[in-house]
């Protein structure tokens, strides 16, 4: 049984009805509303009643279409605000309304139910939900006639995508290849037809290629991994997208670091480095690849890459900083890299120094009792301990153990590892005769007791 809306006497009743409710709204006599204050309150009350009347009536009679169709409006206007939590709940009720439309095993359906699995997955992360929404889609889809044979395609290598996509980020590498490589397949029958924009045809290929080259680095299979990230690339020469390019060349250089081929890690962020300062100079992408390059020198065995290291580090601080700011996170995050490493080169006192400056941003960051502000005071008070600074490495360490006994309990390998530390500094004489001079000062009477009064003075003066 069809629900769609009829043509004829129900159209010529809904446009009376609506018809019929302008009148009655326009047709308010104002008369009364000049007599006093009181009146004119009631008078406008009565056009706001009205008024809500009047909405309540008009979605009463709109058909299950009409609503479809606003609704699916409504959920592209979400989306595009960035109101994810609005825009899957009108997709949701896109969904029923095409089941009341079409019934459950209709092409519309299968649509539907792959737009709310996409959205489930792309706004909110929930993988079970988009994955048991897109296995509904596919269902239909395989069950479903096909009326129009390039919807039917674009709805099935979405379906494949979601699917994939949701595998990948429940561990399912198996699953995710197998739902990619049908993704890859229906691209080409969608590419043979000449049914999609270059653009489109792009952007969908693209995913594909990056997410099977995810999947196959997941199961250690560099090579074939290597494989996609440089049909990526050749792809993405058509259309010059440099920030892809730069993603495809520091995810290749993750691959390569992950074999232990340091040398060609560099080479790659060394190519997405400099097309990243040609599209943006000192933006927040060239931060990221100047501080993946810091990394990999500083990560080498060899001294004379201790120079580009220093360097990149400081154009990766630098960069984050003109660009989020000294007391964001990815500021802070590569000032204390930057701070290990100069541990590394024998740098000590520099180091200590960048933690001193950086401290108050951090407790303002991240708040007085982080682990960041703990990491921060046991680096602090362990070069102080090098140099010699007992009292001051004491007083600093026992700092960075109440925070970290408050975070991680005192049975922590952190908490235990500064409580040992702490304990061999307090029978170091420096803080040892320290404590014992506090201690004497607490046990030695007060200083009434033993200056006699003014009183006491003049008394013994007159007797003898």
């Amino acid at each position: 049984m069809s629900l769609t809306p009829q043509s004829g006497s129900f159209c010529a009743s809904q446009q009376s009805c609506r018809t019929g409710l302008d009148e009655s709204f326009t047709s308010f006599d104002m008369s009364s509303s000049a007599g006093s204050g009181e009146s004119l309150q009631e008078a406008d009350s009565t056009i706001i009643s009205q008024k809500e009347d009047y909405v309540k009536n008009y979605r009463m009679v709109m058909t299950p279409a009409e609503k479809l169709t606003l609704c699916e409006r409504r959920a592209q206007s979400f989306a595009d605000s960035e109101e994810y939590d609005a825009c899957i709940q009108e997709l949701v009720r896109c969904l029923a309304l095409s089941r009341l439309l079409y019934g459950n095993g209709h092409f519309a359906v299968a649509q539907a139910q792959s737009r709310l699995a996409k959205a489930y997955l792309q706004y909110k992360g929930w993988a079970h939900q988009a994955q048991e929404h897109a296995s509904q889609a596919h269902e239909v889809l395989c069950s479903s006639q096909q009326e129009d044979r390039v919807s039917y395609l674009n709805c099935y290598i979405s379906v494949h995508q979601t699917l994939g996509s949701a595998a990948l980020l429940l561990g399912n590498l198996a699953e995710a290849e197998s739902s990619f490589q049908k993704a890859e397949i229906i691209m080409g029958d969608i590419v043979a037809q000449e049914a999609m924009g270059k653009e489109e045809r792009v952007d969908t290929e693209y995913e594909i290629l990056t997410n099977l080259a995810r999947v196959y680095q997941c199961q250690g299979r560099a090579e074939q991994a290597l494989s996609q990230c440089e049909r990526a690339l050749e792809l993405l020469q058509e259309g010059g997208q440099l920030s892809r390019i730069c993603f495809v060349y520091r995810n290749m250089a993750a691959i390569e670091q992950a074999q232990g081929h340091l040398d060609r890690s560099i080479e790659h962020l060394l190519q997405a480095h400099s097309i990243a300062l040609c599209q943006s100079p000192g933006g927040l992408e060239g931060a990221h690849i100047a501080h993946s390059l810091a990394l990999a020198y500083s990560s080498t065995s060899e001294p004379h890459h201790n120079d580009s290291a220093a360097h990149f580090f400081k154009e990766s601080i630098s960069a984050y900083t003109s660009a989020q700011g000294p007391q964001d996170p990815l500021t802070l995050s590569a000032q204390d890299d930057y701070c290990h490493f100069l541990l590394l080169t024998g740098q000590q006192e520099r180091s200590a120094q960048i933690q001193k400056e950086s401290l108050a941003l951090k407790k303002s960051t991240f708040g007085e009792l982080s682990a960041e502000v703990a990491e921060a005071l046991q680096l602090i008070g362990g070069v102080e301990m090098t140099q010699g600074q007992m009292r001051h490495a004491h007083r600093t360490l026992k700092k960075c153990l109440n925070i970290q006994s408050m975070l991680y309990g005192p049975q922590h390998k952190n908490t235990k590892a500064t409580q040992r530390s702490v304990d061999m500094l307090s029978q170091s004489p420096e803080v040892c005769g320290r404590h014992k001079k506090e201690s004497c000062l607490e046990t030695r009477p007060p200083f009434c007791a033993v200056v006699s009064s003014p009183s006491e003075v003049k008394s013994s003066i007159s007797n003898s």
